[in-house]
């Protein structure tokens, strides 16, 4: 074999060598999902829906009406308290007028007092109950899911629909055992998502203290049968995710990414 042969095998052989040690140093990356911690809006008592006043992905802002529903029931339960508090009232009167020329007991103004107070206390309840028939946003953020429409029957205590505040928005996925020790709360990660821009980071805010098996999704082909541990974080821009949306996180913003394909 001459020198020069000889000299192209070896120059072959340390550039394998050098690409396959810059493989091994590039970020394999962890894939995982994108959720949200939804508000969901709801009335107290069962009615039906008379107006609803947005639409899924319109924004809303804190005290913003959202919908109605039928109030004849609480309508006439607040007249009716009404009715009795003018009783109460009247009845009062009476009893502290006689008590006062002395021709009342205390025993009748006490008790005249104290059902006043009971029928101010109901008209309070029935007003109450009357203004919750409308339902404003909790929170401010992006109609997310509208589960009852105008003429349905909605339960007491069912949603509406569902609110999702930019700052419920989470990334979650899974690492090996064997990578927990390099992650701690507040550390920073890359995001990458198909057709996402290239800065998406994160910040991580949430890690188990219990292993699992087998995560519930899995984006990846690969199956791994062994133990890993659940991650979240929080998106410095969430309005560039979407809600269930497969996403790879890489823990090391700096390092090259390993071809995902």
């Amino acid at each position: 074999m001459t020198s020069s042969r000889l000299a192209k095998i070896l120059a072959m052989v340390a550039l394998a060598a050098a690409l396959a040690g810059c493989q091994e140093r590039r970020d394999p990356g962890f894939q995982g999902w994108v959720e949200a911690d939804m508000i969901f809006v709801s009335p107290d008592e069962a009615g039906r829906v008379v107006k609803l006043n947005v639409r899924e992905g319109d924004e809303v802002k804190v005290g913003d009406l959202l919908y109605s529903v039928d109030d004849d029931l609480q309508q006439a339960d607040l007249n009716q308290n009404k009715a009795t508090l003018a009783n109460a009232q009247q009845t009062y009167d009476r009893a502290a007028s006689l008590r006062g020329t002395g021709a009342g007991t205390q025993a009748n103004l006490d008790a005249a007092v104290s059902a006043l107070r009971v029928a101010e206390a109901k008209v309070n309840t029935s007003e109450t109950r009357l203004a919750r028939r409308k339902g404003f946003a909790p929170v401010a953020g992006t109609i997310q899911q509208i589960y009852f429409r105008e003429g349905e029957m909605v339960a007491a205590q069912r949603p509406v629909l569902s609110i999702m505040p930019p700052g419920n928005m989470k990334l979650r996925f899974f690492v090996p055992e064997a990578e927990l020790p390099k992650l701690s709360i507040g550390d920073q990660v890359r995001v990458v998502c198909d057709n996402c821009a290239a800065d998406l980071t994160a910040k991580i805010y949430f890690i188990a203290t219990t292993a699992e098996y087998t995560p519930p999704v899995i984006y990846s082909l690969d199956e791994r049968n062994k133990l890993v541990y659940l991650i979240q974080a929080r998106p410095s821009r969430p309005d560039a995710l979407r809600v269930g949306q497969p996403i790879s996180v890489y823990l090391n913003p700096k390092m090259p990414v390993a071809d995902r394909r």
